[in-house]
């Protein structure tokens, strides 16, 4: 199924104000508002309402084109196609989409195409659970693809984050050229709540070549710029795509040393702003000796357990990844030399406690979960009650 604007809108593509919507549509309006005019998709328990609401926004949009592919290899084949040919891309899907789509996913890595992957995440593996949420993608994310690369993933809480961290999303696969992963999951995903759309969203766009394009000079992948400026196909530029490892030019150089510049500029680009990528939210830490950490909608079970066990007499606070990758390493070691115990709460069998412990300079716990519903706040206050003890 295809769906092309052919006429002016009808109503703005910001819909400004206070609405209560679900967690989906609201990525939906995000990606809208941060200029995103190429989706392709098919359909998936609990990311499905994504690619609905975008087929119902795009016809009232000039130049907006919704794909409905036939599975998620192509899905993601075609956002990095969408991508070159010059528009902001997405695609969404759930963990089993996104493990067909890993390759597709290392596709963009290698030849720097921004993109955007929302998952929705359900339990797993397999088909596991599609209806209920899990939190087993984590690991996933940041490891997906075969080989070494840069990934960018934000973790959503609520249906507002949904909206504010899919503007992110682009900006940052926009501004380092290179794909971002939204991490939700089914209960954001599927959760109502308010949200707010600001008049303006500021939003970013990738390099551009200064000038006219010399087609003779032009470097795709210019390593004397950490992000090299991105021509769209047909813009007069000559840009040869390929998955192999590459020289500036793009064409294939499978030597060691090419493979170390290539790697070395694309993984730098994201180690050297992580300070500008990574975001997150201290809750009651200022006089904590205990700190959860937790991201997605643990997050919301995990600020409610802090509260009870303020009330229970143990000083504890919480740091609330929405950055998961690149992992916040300053962050999490500087919040570990403040504290005397840190509990890594998330709805899996224990993923994101591995890096935690690994950058951590006190002990080190885990909250694991199963998946199939969020875990109560008093399920977590008596796992730190237990390690506390």
């Amino acid at each position: 199924m295809v769906q092309t604007a052919q006429s002016e809108t009808e109503r703005p593509a910001l819909l400004t104000g206070d609405h209560f919507m679900i967690g989906d549509v609201a990525c939906a309006e995000g990606a809208i508002a941060a200029g995103c005019r190429f989706f392709a998709g098919y359909p998936i328990t609990p990311a499905s309402e994504v690619a609905e609401r975008v087929s119902e926004r795009f016809p009232e949009m000039p130049g907006a084109e919704y794909i409905q592919m036939e599975d998620e290899i192509a899905s993601m084949a075609a956002i990095i196609g969408g991508s070159n040919a010059g528009k902001k891309s997405m695609t969404a899907t759930s963990g089993p989409g996104v493990s067909l789509m890993n390759e597709n996913i290392g596709l963009a890595a290698i030849t720097e195409t921004p993109c955007v992957i929302v998952n929705v995440q359900r339990g797993g593996p397999s088909t596991g659970m599609p209806t209920l949420p899990g939190q087993g993608d984590v690991m996933q994310a940041k490891w997906g693809s075969q080989g070494d690369y840069p990934m960018i993933a934000y973790a959503p809480g609520s249906p507002q984050e949904m909206f504010d961290l899919t503007v992110s999303a682009f900006n940052a696969a926009e501004k380092y050229r290179t794909p971002v992963i939204v991490l939700a999951d089914q209960t954001v995903g599927h959760m109502t709540g308010k949200v707010r759309i600001p008049e303006s969203v500021e939003t970013v766009d990738r390099p551009q070549p200064a000038g006219e394009i010399d087609p003779d000079q032009f470097l795709p992948y210019d390593g004397s710029q950490q992000v090299p400026p991105m021509a769209a196909a047909g813009e007069g530029a000559r840009v040869h795509v390929t998955g192999l490892t590459h020289d500036e030019r793009g064409h294939p150089d499978i030597d060691s040393e090419t493979q170390a510049e290539m790697l070395g500029r694309m993984m730098a680009k994201i180690e050297d702003n992580r300070d500008d990528i990574c975001e997150y939210e201290r809750y009651r830490l200022d006089d904590a000796d205990i700190a959860l950490i937790a991201y997605g909608s643990m997050g919301r079970s995990a600020r409610e357990a802090v509260d009870q066990l303020r009330e229970q007499g143990l000083n504890t606070g919480l740091l609330r990844v929405l950055t998961p990758w690149p992992f916040p390493e300053e962050t999490i070691t500087e919040l570990s030399t403040e504290v005397e115990q840190l509990v890594v709460a998330e709805m899996n069998l224990g993923q994101y406690v591995h890096p935690v412990r690994e950058h951590a300079a006190c002990p080190v716990e885990a909250h694991t979960h199963q998946g199939g519903a969020i875990p109560q706040p008093t399920e977590i206050v008596d796992t730190v009650r237990e390690v506390t003890a």
